[in-house]
C-alpha cells in the first residue's frame, strides 16, 4: 500500500474518541482497534500539548515538522513518558520520507493527519481512531479541520470517575509499569474531590452543545459494560462499518483496581461492590453530587444516600485551591498554550 499518498488528508475518514479522563475511553479504542478497518493512535494529546489556535493555518519550518513527527512517533510507538531523544534514530527514515511529501511546507494539523494515517496504512488499515480524552474541549476543532471525522465521546458516572482518578497512580502497580515516579506524583497531586467533579462537569458541558450533531456520538461506559453487542452494533451504524464479533475480544487491562490480565478477554462487568466500599468517602460522594447533580440526572446517574460530616466537606472545600495550584505547577509542561487550555476548561465548568 502506498503510504505517501496524503492528497486531501484533513477531508478523509478519521475516528476521534473523547470523554473525561477514565471514562472508558481506552476501552473504547481498544474495542474500535479490534475492527478490521480502523488503528488506535493512542493519546498524542496533540491538540493540548502540540497546537494553538494560532497554529490553524501557519506553515511549520522542516526542522519544525521533523520535531513533530518525532513526538508524535515516539509517543505512538515508544510510549507517552518516553523522551523523544532516546527514540527519535529509530523513525529517522520514515519521518525523513514522510517530510518528502510535504512539498512547500505543511501545517501542525496536516503533519499530525499525515503521521495518523501513515501508521493506520503500515498496519493495513484505513481509518485512524485517535483516542486522546481531552480532546472533548477541542470538538468545534475536529469537527472544522476534519470534515468527514466522526468523534465518539465517553460518559461514566462522575463517583465511578471519582474513584478511578483517586487510584491512578496506583496503576505503576498493577501493569502499567511504564508509569514513572514522577507521573505517580502528578497523579496523586492531581486528585482532589473537588477537581475531579468540576473536570467531570467541565467535560460534560463541553459537549452539551453537540450532543445532536450528527458526527458526534454519546455513549455511556455503563451502556457499553451492560449491553456490550448491541453498543458497540449501535456505534458501528453510526461509524458506517459492519460490527464484527471480534471487536469486544479486549484484553483485561487498565483497572485502577484490579490488576492486568491480558491473556483473559471480553468486556468484564463491574464488581458487586459499592463505590464506597472500593474506596469513596461519604465526603467525595457528596461533593460529586453537590457539583454534578444537575448532568447526572441528565444521564441517569441516580443519587447515593450517605452520611458526610460536614466538617469534612468544609476542609475539601478549604484544600481544593491549595492542591489545585499545586496540579497546575505540576501539569505546565502538558500544555502548548496554558492559556487556551485553562480558559477551555473554566469556560465549560
Amino acid at each position: 500500500m502506498d503510504n505517501t499518498n496524503f492528497t486531501d488528508e484533513l477531508s478523509l475518514p478519521y475516528i476521534f474518541i473523547t470523554g473525561n479522563s477514565r471514562s472508558g475511553t481506552t476501552m473504547m479504542m481498544r474495542v474500535l482497534d479490534n475492527h478490521s478497518a480502523a488503528h488506535s493512535i493512542n493519546e498524542p494529546h496533540f491538540f493540548e500539548k502540540l497546537w494553538s489556535p494560532g497554529d490553524a493555518e501557519n506553515k511549520v519550518t522542516r526542522s519544525e515538522a521533523f520535531d513533530l513527527f518525532a513526538k508524535l512517533f515516539t509517543g505512538q510507538r515508544a510510549g507517552f513518558f518516553e523522551p523523544v531523544a532516546a527514540h527519535v534514530h529509530k523513525y529517522r527514515d520514515e519521518i525523513e520520507r514522510l517530510l518528502e511529501t510535504c512539498g512547500d511546507g505543511c501545517s501542525r494539523l496536516q503533519v499530525y493527519a499525515r503521521f495518523m494515517l501513515y501508521e493506520t496504512r503500515l498496519a493495513g488499515k484505513r481509518i485512524p481512531c485517535e483516542k486522546t480524552p481531552q480532546n472533548v474541549f477541542y470538538i468545534e476543532e475536529i469537527l472544522t479541520f476534519f470534515p468527514n471525522a466522526r468523534i465518539i465521546n465517553m460518559i461514566r458516572d462522575p463517583r465511578a470517575v471519582m474513584l478511578s482518578q483517586k487510584r491512578k497512580w496506583k496503576r505503576k502497580y498493577l501493569g502499567a509499569d511504564f508509569i514513572t515516579t514522577k507521573e505517580m506524583i502528578r497523579l496523586r497531586i492531581n486528585y482532589h474531590p473537588v477537581t475531579i467533579a468540576k473536570l467531570w462537569n467541565a467535560a460534560i458541558s463541553a459537549v452539551q452543545p453537540y450532543k445532536d450533531h450528527e458526527r458526534v456520538y454519546n455513549l455511556r461506559f455503563e451502556d457499553l459494560i451492560d449491553s456490550p453487542e448491541t453498543a458497540a452494533a449501535e456505534l458501528c451504524a453510526f461509524l458506517g462499518l459492519e460490527f464484527e464479533a471480534e471487536m469486544l475480544q479486549v484484553p483485561h487491562a487498565g483497572s485502577s483496581s484490579e490488576a492486568d490480565r491480558k491473556a483473559e478477554k471480553g468486556i468484564k462487568k463491574n464488581r458487586s461492590k459499592s463505590l464506597l466500599e472500593k474506596g469513596l468517602t461519604p465526603e467525595e460522594v457528596k461533593i460529586c453530587r453537590n457539583i454534578c447533580g444537575r448532568f447526572m440526572d441528565q444521564y441517569g446517574y441516580e443519587p447515593m444516600e450517605v452520611k458526610s460530616r460536614p466538617l469534612a466537606i468544609a476542609w475539601q472545600y478549604m484544600l481544593f485551591p491549595v492542591k489545585l495550584s499545586l496540579a497546575l505547577l505540576w501539569n505546565l509542561n502538558r500544555m502548548r498554550s496554558i492559556g487556551d487550555t485553562i480558559k477551555r476548561r473554566l469556560k465549560s465548568s
